[in-house]
């Protein structure tokens, strides 16, 4: 069984990569931009049109099925002896959430669903 310290480890040490990991590659997406000789007006424009107007939509998926992977994890440990249900639907339903994120995002950005 998988403890609640070791848990908590991963999950801190995880996001702690994801948050420097965006941090390197955003100041070095800007180093580029400066190289190449983009004033201050062009690279605030092009920074502005990558945004990702779905993004809170997509977090919200993703968030929405980790809680029920944690949700079915536990159930399925509790109803049964076997101890890695809790990292199977954790890994699952994130996987989902991120496919459902991208699905439904998709389908917003073509209007009404036509593709």
């Amino acid at each position: 069984m998988i403890g609640p310290e070791i848990v908590s480890m991963v999950f801190f040490l995880t996001t702690g990569i994801v948050f420097v990991t965006y941090i390197y590659f955003h100041s070095k997406e800007k180093q580029m931009m400066i190289e190449k000789g983009l004033s201050y007006e062009q690279m605030v424009e092009l920074l502005r049109t990558k945004r990702d107007q779905f993004l809170s939509l997509k977090l919200g998926f993703l968030t929405l099925f980790v809680g029920f992977g944690l949700g079915l994890g536990f159930l399925f440990e509790h109803w049964t002896t076997y101890d890695q249900w809790i990292a199977f639907w954790v890994v699952t339903m994130t996987g989902l959430g991120f496919i459902v994120g991208f699905l439904v995002s998709r389908k917003l950005k073509n209007g009404n669903g036509n593709h």
